[in-house]
């Protein structure tokens, strides 16, 4: 793909939108996309669609602009879908669908061969910020736009421990850590810092979490009713799963969140020997080899055992 001003050349209208339940590496490509094509192109109108993100991104310039009400109706010129496919956009999909142009950057190996009009997808990528990063003039890129990739980039890789981090992706942050952004500060606030409540909600999973497969595998799950009663949300348990994922001798962590009568939300984490992007792939779902979600219905016990069937295949050979 070019750089991405010239496939975005006498547009007017441009949207930027990002999937559901935005973390840190769709926050971070969202905003520093944003924030550099409101700086390249001001004479555009520039508008990002995301559901609310999470408090802690407030240190993002320009968070504010973030527009969560998808019921106008507009057609955009260029939409460009950052770190999904269009199928979990959530309601701005209505733009992506009306719009002239659509363009798909993104590092999912679901989503390999993308979802635009224009696709730059590299499954092999740390994050979607990094691609966004490749896409830029580096002459045009200040300190905010630096800090929102950097994040973006931190966050995917889990402040660059996981096995997606590149001799490529430390370079692109060394780049960026020279525009001056307290880069540690920022780490602090976005990705370590945890509320009392979530570290109540962490001890309990981990107190009620399982193991099995001969320990290769654990799993918990929170249920509504404990939810109501901690009074937490979903974005309040980002992160229980690569908690889970670091107990010793364990292969593959699932956690599960009810959503729904009989439904639950799963993240799946692998440290190596499980490609649980397969596995979430079965399920409706997708991800990374080491990262992936899905949704399930049935009961929990109804879920586990699903899941069991594919892991323990996968570990078998």
């Amino acid at each position: 793909m070019k750089k991405i001003l010239d496939e975005l050349k006498s547009a007017d209208k441009i949207a930027i939108g990002g999937h559901e339940r935005p973390d840190g590496d769709c926050v971070g490509s969202c905003m520093g996309l944003y924030l550099y094509l409101r700086k390249a192109l001001p004479q555009a109108q520039v508008s990002v669609y995301l559901e609310k993100p999470a408090d802690i991104f407030s240190c993002i310039k320009g968070i504010e602009d973030v527009k969560t009400d998808c019921s106008e109706d507009i057609c955009h010129d260029v939409f460009i879908a950052l770190d999904t496919a269009s199928d979990r956009l959530g309601a701005s999909k209505k733009y992506f669908d009306t719009a002239v142009k659509t363009i798909n950057i993104d590092h999912h190996i679901s989503n390999k061969n993308g979802c635009g009009n224009v696709n730059y997808v590299n499954p092999s990528a740390s994050s979607a910020s990094e691609l966004v990063y490749e896409l830029l003039d580096e002459t045009m890129i200040d300190e905010e736009i630096a800090r929102a990739i950097y994040m973006g980039i931190a966050h995917d890789t889990g402040i660059f421990q996981y096995s997606n981090t590149s001799p490529h992706t430390l370079e692109v942050c060394a780049k960026l850590i020279t525009y001056g952004f307290d880069f540690s500060a920022l780490l602090d606030r976005t990705f370590i810092e945890k509320t009392y409540l979530q570290h109540q909600i962490l001890g309990r999973a981990l107190l009620e979490s399982i193991l099995f497969m001969d320990g290769r595998c654990i799993v918990s799950a929170i249920d509504r009713k404990t939810m109501d009663f901690y009074n937490v949300t979903p974005k309040d348990m980002d992160g229980i799963v690569s908690v889970l994922r670091s107990t010793k001798g364990v292969e593959c962590a699932i956690f599960m969140y009810q959503t729904g009568q009989q439904e639950y939300k799963v993240s799946l984490r692998s440290n190596g020997k499980v490609d649980v992007a397969a596995v979430a792939s079965y399920f409706g779902g997708g991800g990374h080899v080491r990262a992936a979600g899905c949704t399930m219905r049935g009961t929990y016990h109804d879920c586990i055992n699903n899941l069991s069937l594919h892991i323990d295949k996968q570990l078998a050979e």
